[in-house]
């Protein structure tokens, strides 16, 4: 102000009038006048303005005159171009040109930017004369030139973002969108055929391709011509990067490109990927990724001036994640650390989408494991890059408890899936953490299944659950028994107690903590080894039930056995004594040892047998010889309880039998035989006419046809007191011979009076012979009919003696949990019998009462039924 009053009143006027020039030639300047005249006028204007200390007077004014002159000639016209897709359904049709309106837009506002930069320009250059006529020595003409230019820049930007429309950035992200489709289709197209061709290319076909110059010449020119197209097409995109850029749209413009490469990724592993679990896709995802989206941004990066080498000077410090080396990077001498973190987060993004796929389709894979260990493998390595174990944990167990653990999923399917998934998740956890957080439900819903332990022993036995076309290859947990085998040297070596001093300190250094997912009740120590066979066994929870289910079971073989071949138990056996030890199959060994005793004596005994003269046999063809019979001599006190069910059989038979128990005596004296004469296997042959029908059946099956070999008619009362059986039994049995077409079955007078009589001949298409000969084998055809009591029958006959104990302890306490129950009886019935079940089978028995309505349970409670 002072200076303003030392000023005389001509002065004042010549500044006005300077001013009132200065003002006119910046809005002619701005508008697009480029004639010299207006420039020197406003030159000379700013130096008289600034002789009188009004410089910042005239940088206020220019840049006001610049934001005003952005905003209406500049900014309001570029927005109009992109009124069209203000709804926004413009943005999906091709057809609608935004390429061409996005390229009008930016090229008209850059015009009009370029005009204002020279006008700019002309200022600065101004402004530094002026400083230059005053001799200032601290005026510094670089730092005022950055310092005006980079306010335009942040005028510019500030205008353009004030007016921004809601729609531009979906344009942007749609115009990314199709340019980076066109160029993944010309550089795709190149890079599958060249995986295709190395694929199919044998070593002959490598040998010609050096050798073809003609050839190579057409394919060079065929890949110049496509490196062309790509570069034109770069260009473009890089043009309209850097535009964007100098508006102030960096962000949003990166955004956008970003958006298209991780879309187009995201399409391209999902298609690479597809339902086909049986080859690995990683691989090829990692080509691709190299071939499209870094090429793609190394030359985007390069045209836009973004590649320096972190190792030039011009860097700055040398960055970390530029110390990979340059083979890294196929086509790249150094790569810059923006090209590094590009690489870096396309590759997460591609390992994320594919294990996301890998996680939602699971159970499919896991399903068609072994086939689908490919796409194990490619689960195993994305999941150790991201690290997102619990979202595999999460998934899998909702698809379980969906698809698996339901009443319409068999015990053998879902057994078959568990330990198809325990091999599959070992793969991708060998410490078997998450394994146990995946398998507990299924535990826990296998243990509520009553035959859950009976098909484990299938499964152990001979690995098809009952069922040999319904198990998956690899499935036999036979497979684990042989591995137990073969590992048990090795046992030791993962002992931490058995390994020397400088073992244990390199195990102390390769130490990691447990995930957070880990169950903290479970040392580290557990996990070391995922035993398939250990998981599997471990649903029942105790040893001594599976042992028990298996001795039935062998029993239940063993007896129908038709001959003394027990190779195949005798090496189940020695597998399962080698992982439950040999005391526990201690009564399963005596059992086999029976039938390898059985087949000695049985050839002792026929060898007593005087050979008949020729005479003697033609009186006897018909009458039956020991040599027919083939005995099982069983240790009863050894075996499981054998259920004795009475039955007639011939009287030929009958002296049979007791020739063979004579001769037994007499070897083995003072040794007695007890026959069990409704076990074991009857081969017979039936003559009809002029063709013979052979069966292998239960004796009580054979007691019945040969009753009709006297006599073809037969009452059901007549008939089950001459076969020595109950009427009803009798009735089920006989079915068989019915659905044969052996026996035909009419009503009389009273419809409780059946008659059964022999078919005149035998119906081929109902015994399925035609003149041959039919052998089939009815071991325990009905579950009714079985030889031995179940684990189940002799598990109650064993729980009747606590009965009454139960029932007195309700009668005095009123109610009772299961878990006090238990506690209780384990307590007091220390004598004989002493009480060591489990809680699962007093559950069982418990259960039982309910059912007789004996007891009753309210809210987890048990009390006594009134």
């Amino acid at each position: 102000m002072a200076a303003l009053d030392s000023l005389t009143s001509d002065s004042i006027e010549e500044i006005l009038e300077s001013w009132n020039c200065f003002c006119f030639s910046t809005d002619a300047l701005l508008n697009g006048n480029v004639e010299v005249a207006v420039g020197d006028k406003f030159v000379s204007c700013v130096h008289f303005l600034c002789s009188h200390h009004l410089r910042s007077l005239v940088e206020d004014q220019f840049f006001q005159s610049l934001e005003v002159t952005f905003e209406t000639r500049g900014a309001s016209r570029f927005w109009h171009h992109f009124d069209a897709y203000v709804d926004g359904s413009l943005l999906t049709n091709e057809e609608s040109g935004l390429e061409e309106v996005l390229y009008k837009a930016l090229e008209e506002l850059s015009l009009v930017k370029q005009c204002q930069e020279r006008t700019l320009l002309m200022l600065v250059h101004s402004l530094q004369s002026c400083r230059n006529s005053m001799l200032d020595k601290k005026y510094s003409a670089d730092a005022e030139r950055v310092y005006l230019l980079s306010k335009y820049q942040l005028m510019v930007s500030s205008v353009l973002m004030a007016s921004l429309p809601r729609q531009f950035p979906a344009i942007l992200n749609q115009y990314f969108k199709r340019r980076l489709e066109e160029l993944s289709t010309l550089m795709d197209g190149s890079c599958q055929e060249e995986l295709h061709d190395k694929e199919n290319m044998d070593l002959d076909e490598k040998r010609k391709s050096f050798s073809g110059v003609g050839e190579m010449d057409i394919d060079e020119h065929y890949d110049r011509k496509k490196l062309s197209e790509n570069s034109l097409l770069v260009k473009n995109i890089g043009k309209v990067v850097q535009d964007l850029r100098s508006l102030g749209f960096t962000s949003m413009t990166e955004d956008a490109y970003a958006s298209a490469i991780f879309l187009l990724l995201k399409d391209k592993v999902q298609d690479l990927a597809g339902d086909d679990y049986r080859s690995s896709v990683l691989d090829s995802i990692k080509v691709w990724i190299q071939a499209v989206p870094f090429h793609f941004l190394h030359a985007l990066l390069t045209y836009l001036g973004d590649s320096v080498c972190p190792d030039s000077p011009s860097s700055g410090l040398k960055s970390p994640l530029a110390s990979h080396p340059s083979s890294f990077y196929p086509g790249v001498d150094t790569p810059s650390e923006g090209l590094i973190r590009w690489k870096l987060r396309l590759e997460y993004f591609a390992y994320e989408t594919l294990q996301d796929l890998r996680i939602a389709k699971l159970f499919d894979i896991i399903v068609d494991y072994p086939d689908s260990s490919p796409a194990i493998e490619d689960l195993k390595q994305c999941l150790d890059y991201t690290g997102q174990h619990s979202k595999l944990v999460d998934s899998f167990i909702s698809a379980l408890k969906y698809r698996l653990l339901t009443a319409g999923a068999s015990t053998n399917d879902i057994l078959h899936q568990y330990v198809s998934t325990i091999k599959a998740l070992k793969t991708i956890d060998p410490a078997g953490i998450f394994l146990e957080a995946v398998g507990e439900p299924i535990r826990d819903y296998l243990r509520g299944r009553k035959d859950t332990i009976k098909c484990i022993v299938t499964l152990l036995t001979d690995g098809s659950g009952g069922n040999a076309s319904s198990g998956a290859a690899g499935d036999s947990l036979l497979e684990e028994l042989n591995r137990d085998e073969e590992n048990q040297e090795n046992i030791n070596l993962d002992d931490d107690f058995n390994v020397d001093d400088k073992q244990s300190w390199l195990n102390a250094q390769r130490w990691e903590p447990d995930p957070v997912e880990a169950d903290p009740l479970k040392g580290s120590r557990n996990r070391r080894k995922v035993d398939v066979l250990g998981m599997v066994v471990g649903i029942i929870g105790s040893k001594d039930q599976l042992v028990n289910e298996y001795r039935v079971m062998l029993a239940e073989k063993l007896l129908n056995k038709s001959d003394y071949d027990i190779d195949s138990e005798i090496r189940t056996l020695e597998l399962l004594k080698i992982h439950f030890g040999e005391s526990s199959m201690q009564k399963c060994e005596i059992m086999l040892n029976d039938l390898i005793d059985s087949k000695r004596t049985n050839n002792n005994i026929k060898k007593t047998i005087p050979k008949p003269s020729l005479a003697e046999g033609e009186v006897e063809k018909s009458e039956f010889s020991l040599d027919a019979l083939a005995a099982t001599i069983i240790s009863s006190n050894f075996w499981p309880p054998i259920q004795d069910e009475p039955v007639n059989l011939p009287g030929s038979v009958d002296e049979l039998l007791s020739d063979y128990a004579k001769r037994f005596h007499e070897i083995k004296t003072p040794r007695k035989l007890l026959w069990k004469k409704n076990l074991g296997v009857v081969k017979l042959e039936l003559q009809f006419e002029e063709k013979a029908v052979q069966f292998s059946v239960s004796p009580i099956l054979a007691s019945i046809i040969m009753q009709f070999q006297d006599q073809t008619r037969w009452t059901a009362e007549d008939l089950a007191a001459a076969v020595g059986v109950p009427v009803d039994i009798l009735n089920r049995r006989i079915n068989f011979w019915i659905s044969k077409g052996i026996l035909s079955e009419s009503l009389g007078e009273d419809t409780n009076y059946h008659i059964f009589s022999l078919m005149e001949g035998a119906d081929s298409n109902r015994t399925g012979i035609h003149g041959g000969s039919n052998d089939e084998h009815l071991m325990g055809d009905e579950d009714g009919d079985r030889s031995l009591a179940s684990v189940e029958d002799q598990l109650h006959k064993e729980m009747t003696v606590y009965e009454k104990f139960i029932l007195g302890m309700l009668t005095n306490f009123g109610s009772m949990a299961l878990d006090r129950i238990h506690n209780t009886l384990k307590m007091f019935c220390v004598a004989d019998p002493q009480y060591d079940k489990s809680l699962q089978q007093l559950q069982s028995f418990l259960a039982g009462l309910v059912s007789e309505e004996k007891l009753e349970l309210r809210e987890g409670m048990y009390v006594l039924k009134k």
